[in-house]
């Protein structure tokens, strides 16, 4: 009945993702409802990240939360962690205890401050190339069992499926266009917490929620309101973030 029922959530989940290939062709907006499922369909996973190269380095395109945007952001301050080693690896990573896990040292530490305590990073290959990888995080110990490992296998094919058919039909400018705005406002954002953080002597989690409360209050973007933030501390407005690298198909 279990498995029944769980092969039920992800025949769902994956309906949703092609529903959405069909109503809104933005893959920003597609990479965004990505992460959100995986979070509500492997359970008990409690965030959701979705890591992306671009030239040469990576960015997390989509969070389901606060929490995965930080626990991301950590791994690539230090250049080591579960998410970047399935990402070059091509191969999933799991951390089923971080608190006697040996690997990362320079981001076990931070983590654990956050309350991680496991994790599961798979990667998203598209045509043969590891264009990404879906990071999923726990705050107890050996969070993905065989059920929900299945589960995030099964789900992470599934959206990797709906992405290639994505990037196989979408205009690659058009593409290349929207990847960049997807970056280009989480990093305003990430750039106006920093300021939050330095004005109110807050967390980056405080300072996200006076972002998402003054942006609900005056009815306007996340982005513009971060971007707005900046502009008043800087005079000038943000810089964009540097474009995304599309994978070149295969001839």
């Amino acid at each position: 009945m279990v498995s029944d029922a769980a092969d039920s959530h992800l025949a769902s989940a994956y309906g949703r993702l092609l529903a959405l290939l069909v109503d809104s062709p933005h893959v920003d907006v597609f990479l965004d409802q990505v992460v959100r499922v995986a979070a509500e369909v492997v359970t008990p996973a409690v965030a959701c990240g979705l890591t992306v190269r671009r030239d040469g380095g990576v960015f997390t395109v989509a969070a389901s939360d606060d929490l995965a945007a930080q626990a991301d952001e950590i791994q690539y301050g230090a250049d080591e962690g579960p998410c970047l080693q399935a990402l070059r690896s091509g191969r999933a990573v799991e951390v089923v205890d971080l608190r006697e896990d040996g690997r990362w040292c320079r981001y076990r530490e931070h983590a654990l401050r956050l309350g991680i305590v496991s994790s599961l990073s798979l990667p998203m290959t598209v045509d043969g190339e590891t264009v990404g990888a879906l990071n999923l995080y726990g705050t107890g110990p050996a969070a993905f069992d065989e059920r929900a490992r299945r589960q995030a296998v099964t789900f992470t094919d599934q959206g990797t499926a709906a992405l290639t058919v994505m990037l196989r039909q979408a205009d690659q400018a058009l593409l290349h266009r929207q990847l960049t705005d997807a970056m280009a406002s989480r990093s305003v954002i990430d750039q106006a917490l920093g300021v939050l953080m330095g004005q109110q002597r807050c967390t980056a989690a405080e300072a996200f929620a006076l972002l998402r409360q003054a942006s609900q209050h005056r009815n306007r973007k996340l982005r513009d309101v971060a971007a707005e933030i900046i502009k008043q501390v800087t005079g000038t407005s943000p810089q964009p973030a540097p474009g995304f690298v599309a994978p070149r198909p295969h001839t």
